[in-house]
């Protein structure tokens, strides 16, 4: 009998060491799932944007045909929809502050003046965007293009001769004229929000007149809706 109780006994140790082996086994072998990181770009969402810009031109103000200037400044809004986070169709508008020479004549050549010019050059385009957010990332960079119209600039002078004796010249001013816009640009976002970032690109404009074309730096505020 007294072996039977003992080899019981062993029996019975065993089986409380194997099951207490397999708890501690099992509390060695669970794993927590990590945590899913934040996703700062939406899979469909409308964007809005506010920015300010510098345009420089090509050519040297002389011989640019449609800003007239070397340089502007100005400012403008776009609005766009994004399909799955990296596609996105949209409205842009802005408007640059562009300073020409123009010259003015009148009765004869003794009345020849110079002046600066202050005018608004407006355009407006549809646009494609072509995402990149980086996964678990604030920071996305972005290609863009558009086609629209720009109006406002291109104006000229000519002279015509009214009278040979006295010699009696008067100065024609031609109005704007509203042109094709091509914009072809990259750039990138950073998101302080979820709902908020700063954009930051570059872009160069292709106008339908010759020696127009210019580029142009934005920086700016995107809302994400």
């Amino acid at each position: 009998m007294k072996k039977i109780a003992l080899c019981l006994t062993i029996m019975a140790a065993s089986a409380l060491a194997v099951f207490a082996g397999e708890t501690y086994s099992g509390k060695e072998m669970k794993q927590v799932a990590p945590a899913p990181c934040p996703e700062w770009y939406g899979d469909n969402e409308w964007n809005v944007s506010i920015w300010g810009t510098y345009a420089f031109t090509a050519e040297d103000w002389e011989s640019d045909e449609y800003l007239e200037a070397d340089h502007a400044w100005g400012g403008g809004i776009d609005a766009k929809y994004f399909f799955h986070r990296y596609f996105g169709v949209g409205v842009e508008a802005f408007g640059l502050n562009a300073e020409r020479q123009r010259f003015d004549l009148s009765i004869n050549p003794n009345n020849f003046t110079i002046e600066g010019d202050q005018r608004l050059i407006g355009a407006v385009l549809g646009t494609l965007t072509l995402r990149f957010p980086m996964h678990c990332s604030r920071f996305a960079p972005y290609i863009y293009g558009g086609a629209g119209v720009i109006f406002g600039g291109g104006e000229s002078e000519s002279l015509d001769l009214i009278s040979n004796d006295p010699i009696t010249i008067r100065t024609i001013h031609h109005g704007d004229d509203a042109e094709f816009l091509g914009q072809v640009g990259a750039g990138y976002e950073v998101r302080l929000t979820r709902h908020l970032g700063f954009i930051n690109d570059f872009s160069w404009n292709f106008v339908g007149r010759d020696n127009s074309d210019f580029g142009m730096v934005r920086a700016g505020l995107n809302f994400a809706f």
